[in-house]
């Protein structure tokens, strides 16, 4: 690992408990009609998050240009390279390593659906962001979703299947893994043990309530998770920034998620 990887991701775990709490804004054309849900109006959702004060933002490149410039210095900036839907209607990587050294990221995030028939063509996606970032010394955050066609297209978090996901992050030589938490305990910490990068876990789809969330998130932690990228359980929520600051009781003070609850609602 270079100086400049190392200097990078020590900005992206940069609180003292050494786990980070990171805000994803880019879910992009995954999620259908954009008229709909907390990420219609965009550059609001983005506010939102950044009143939670994250560690860190995920974003596309083209979001980062017009909206990341009045929050510069506030969190580091990741940039999201990768743009698929689980059935493949749509699949591109729409930016490089070096578009995240214009943009004064401190990663890229290269978000990737496995099993199926396209399973290696969004591999490749992770192995040559891994070879054209080291020419920039910049990190490389893989979101790695794992799918299922047995009724459709659909991502799935069964222990087998993110233990599979961790495994194509190791071997593809990225640096922070970030997957699914599986609710299997014992065995999501043995995934985190076993892999010699960060795994950090994907917020999932939106809990049903905000201590669910919570909750699981808090089990991945004391599995050994180094923290959380949290979307729609974030911008999706009607107080945010009192999510945010639930999600930072659990992730950097390792408070329960009651506890963390309660303590945020105060």
């Amino acid at each position: 690992m270079t100086l400049g990887t190392t200097v990078r991701l020590a900005r992206l775990f940069s609180h003292p408990s050494g786990n980070l709490f990171g805000g994803a804004v880019d879910h992009f054309v995954g999620y259908g009609d954009v008229r709909k849900g907390g990420l219609a109006d965009l550059p609001g959702a983005l506010e939102r998050v950044m009143k939670g004060k994250p560690d860190y933002v995920s974003i596309q490149p083209g979001a980062a240009r017009l909206l990341w410039g009045r929050y510069a210095g506030q969190a580091s900036l990741v940039i999201q390279a990768g743009c698929f839907t689980p059935d493949d209607r749509i699949s591109q990587l729409i930016a490089t390593p070096e578009d995240a050294v214009r943009a004064g990221a401190d990663a890229l995030a290269v978000a990737i659906p496995v099993r199926g028939a396209t399973e290696g063509h969004y591999i490749r996606w992770l192995t040559d962001s891994v070879n054209a970032a080291a020419r920039f010394a910049m990190p490389i955050v893989a979101h790695i979703y794992p799918r299922d066609f047995t009724n459709g297209a659909k991502i799935v978090f069964t222990p087998e299947e993110i233990a599979y996901a961790a495994r194509i992050g190791i071997e593809t030589g990225v640096d922070v893994i970030k997957i699914g938490y599986t609710g299997d305990f014992d065995g999501y910490k043995e995934i985190v043990r076993t892999s010699p990068v960060p795994v950090v876990i994907a917020g999932g789809p939106r809990t049903e309530t905000l201590l669910g969330a919570l909750e699981q998130t808090a089990e991945a932690i004391q599995a050994g998770a180094r923290g959380a990228v949290v979307g729609r359980n974030l911008w999706g929520h009607g107080d945010p920034a009192m999510a945010a600051r639930a999600f930072r009781g659990v992730i950097h003070d390792g408070l329960a998620a009651q506890d963390a609850l309660t303590k945020a609602q105060g």
